[in-house]
């Protein structure tokens, strides 16, 4: 029996300024709302520096050391799975700027629970914000409801 999978990597990087974090008010209809920074790692890409990469093109801000934090993996019903790397780093410099993807800003993270966020956002914030979890596993089954929702 084979172990390989179908995958898609994906980054996704919270930077954080003191209570302050950097949001995207994401525009694309399959995800749309409230979330971090982030996208695909290209191949052969390490996924540090992928997540630097994609923060740098859509905001103009280069981050230094972002620190991985956690890991959401989305298990479709036809096998594959989509895993994304979830980084954070509150070292940084650049001019910010919006980008295709959304416009971004600071906000304080307090008001993240009274914002519209993407899908599953909130359930990541504590990876993100909490020492206490590492895993956001999300199970989907075949039209699409979610069949498991769970941190580790």
């Amino acid at each position: 029996m084979s172990r390989k999978v179908q995958a898609e990597l994906v980054t996704m990087c919270m930077i954080y300024d003191g209570d302050n974090v950097l949001v995207q008010d994401r525009v694309d209809s399959g995800w749309p709302g409230i979330a971090f920074p982030g996208g695909h790692v290209e191949p052969g890409e390490p996924f540090t520096e992928a997540a630097a990469r994609e923060v740098y093109e859509e905001t103009g801000l280069t981050v230094l050391h972002p620190k991985l934090c956690g890991v959401k993996e989305r298990m479709d019903s036809d096998g594959s799975r989509y895993i994304v790397f979830l980084y954070k780093c509150c070292e940084f410099s650049g001019k910010l700027r919006s980008c295709i993807e959304g416009e971004n800003r600071w906000v304080n993270k307090s008001d993240l629970k009274n914002m519209k966020l993407a899908d599953t956002m909130y359930e990541l914030l504590p990876l993100f914000f909490e020492d206490s979890y590492s895993e956001f596993v999300l199970r989907r089954g075949e039209n699409g409801e979610v069949q498991e929702l769970r941190l580790l």
